[in-house]
């Protein structure tokens, strides 16, 4: 089981610095030296969105970090525009409509991003919509929405821009006062590669104007209680935090800012194009449009003929690589590559062996190592 590597669009692989840090005693929860870490741990948060505004932990998955951004900010029967262009953005919408909402799709075609024209287009075409949900990075296709544009056309309206960066912080180009960010929320197991089960969020002030006009219809995600809890001396979360996760995200933000942000940015897109470029090599095709392809995962669509438990079963099993399947109507259409968090040539050089070898095995290519020599060339 140790020797399988992660290259799966999270969880990923966790550095033993941050894997020991959790060895540390578990202390008082709404003690001094809790308080301390968590102060540190939300300060390390904060710099990586790139933000004035305060960040929460909040213990539960990055999906707990999606409900708790619009149930507390957008009121059951309010308007809310979902740009849905994969599996995370139906996770979007369906939290929306379980809290009441009056949830409105932007339908994307999967593998293509969505534009600032779209969605300035929808928000021209309906006043009353009160927020917009988009997913940074959609792992499900491998594709990258342009935060940045986007951001630029709400500005120019009163909804608020609420945007998912699970897979993305740590990994690209996220700067939430930059962008025009409202609420922007992400994980730990994804490119900032700490263990998974923690979350974090940060609110502008417009968006925390929202909450308190919201009756909030959640208990334990109440960003209400978050924040008074926070503001106490020592700063406490509502509930019983996960210690232990604390202390590895602490250790994992460190890590973060001691190669630096643009470093790390810059790492994870060498790792993509060099993924991309790879793929190419050994004939395969891509899945998403390459214009908008994701800086931390790569969708490669399955050669014909070959059935995902063959081939991942494969790269698994025999090889140590564990790969990741498609989702919903992708499921055996496509594999894709997880290059994200502590990512580099080394990593790469092992995946795209295991996939050369198992294609060649199974018949699919005659040049296993088309793709490693493709990797060896990105990185010289």
């Amino acid at each position: 089981m140790n020797d399988i590597l992660l290259m799966l669009p999270g969880p990923t692989t966790v550095a033993p610095r941050v894997l020991n840090a959790m060895s540390k005693a578990v202390v008082n929860h709404r003690g001094a030296k809790y308080g301390e870490i968590l102060t540190e741990t939300t300060e390390l948060m904060s710099k990586v969105f790139q933000t004035q505004n305060d960040s929460y932990l909040l213990t539960g998955s990055g999906t707990a970090a999606m409900e708790a951004g619009i149930a507390n900010t957008v009121a059951p029967g309010e308007k809310m525009l979902n740009v849905v262009g994969g599996k995370f953005g139906e996770r979007f919408m369906k939290i929306a409509q379980t809290h009441g909402i009056d949830a409105q799709e932007l339908a994307v075609e999967w593998g293509t991003a969505v534009t600032p024209e779209a969605v300035e287009e929808a928000l021209e075409a309906d006043e009353d919509i009160k927020a917009v949900s988009v997913i940074h990075n959609e792992t499900s296709t491998g594709v990258a929405a342009p935060i940045e544009a986007i951001g630029k056309v709400m500005k120019n309206y009163d909804a608020l821009y609420i945007v998912d960066t699970v897979s993305s912080l740590a990994g690209d180009e996220v700067n939430v006062d930059k962008f025009g960010i409202d609420v922007c929320l992400t994980g730990s197991q994804k490119c900032i590669a700490a263990p998974p089960g923690m979350a974090a969020i940060t609110l502008s002030d417009d968006a925390w104007a929202a909450v308190d006009k919201v009756e909030s219809n959640t208990f334990y995600l109440d960003l209400k209680a978050a924040r008074k809890s926070g503001s106490k001396v020592p700063p406490e979360t509502p509930y019983t935090p996960s210690v232990s996760l604390t202390y590895a995200m602490n250790e994992a933000l460190k890590m973060v800012m001691e190669e630096g942000l643009d470093n790390r940015v810059a790492r994870h897109h060498k790792a993509a194009k060099a993924s991309v470029a790879a793929v190419k090599a050994l004939g395969l095709e891509l899945f998403a449009d390459e214009a908008v392809s994701s800086a931390t995962v790569t969708a490669v669509k399955m050669p014909e003929g070959i059935t995902d438990a063959d081939f991942r079963g494969t790269t698994r099993d025999k090889y140590g690589v564990e790969l990741a399947g498609g989702q919903d109507h992708l499921k055996g259409n496509i594999f894709r590559i997880g290059h994200m968090g502590n990512i580099s040539y080394k990593e790469l050089t092992q995946t795209f062996a295991a996939i050369g070898m198992t294609l060649k095995g199974l018949g699919a290519i005659d040049d296993a190592g088309a793709g490693v020599a493709s990797i060896a060339e990105s990185y010289l």
